[in-house]
This record gives structure tokens, C-alpha cells and sequence, in this order.
């Protein structure tokens, strides 16, 4: 199975989650320094809550089920600085 493969496999774990709520997730891109570069499709692109989904939902599965991901970044997350944003350390 491919990188790109497994990575999506760990998506899917979280996938039926994000569509409850009318979302869902696409691979942008995998590194060649194994980054991987996610995009929030639907209500999880401009959420308050998409900072908490990227972290404790979509980070935790790749790197849990593809150790050899370094790091994982959204292309289009709510901002940190945005009053609106809802951050781990808030619940």
C-alpha cells in the first residue's frame, strides 16, 4: 500500500464524522519530506471548530497510522487569531 494510501485509509476513520455535519477532507499533497497537505471540503472549511477537527481529529489519525508522517498541515483552517475560533485548550 502507498503513502498516499494508508494517509487516506486514516481519513476514512474520520470521514463519517465530518459528513455527519456536512463535511469531509481531500490530500492536497504528500511531500517528498512526508508533509501532507490537507484541504477541509464543505461546513469544515469555514467552521470555528476546524482548528479542534484539525488537531485532535485528522493530525492524530495520520500520524497514529503513518508514523512516518512528519508533520500535517491544512491549506485553509480557520485562523488561530480568528475570535471566532474554537482551540483545543478551549474545551
Amino acid at each position: 500500500m502507498t503513502l498516499f494510501e494508508r494517509v487516506e485509509q486514516a481519513l476514512d476513520s474520520i470521514r463519517p464524522y465530518l459528513q455527519t455535519d456536512g463535511g469531509n477532507v481531500s490530500i492536497e499533497e504528500i511531500t517528498a519530506d512526508n508533509v501532507v497537505k490537507l484541504k477541509l471540503l464543505g461546513t469544515c472549511a469555514n467552521c470555528s471548530m476546524s482548528i479542534m477537527t484539525f488537531k485532535a481529529g485528522l493530525e492524530q489519525a495520520i500520524k497514529k497510522a503513518v508514523p512516518e508522517i512528519v508533520a500535517v498541515e491544512a491549506i485553509n483552517i480557520t485562523d488561530m487569531n480568528d475570535p471566532n475560533a474554537i482551540t483545543p485548550n478551549q474545551l
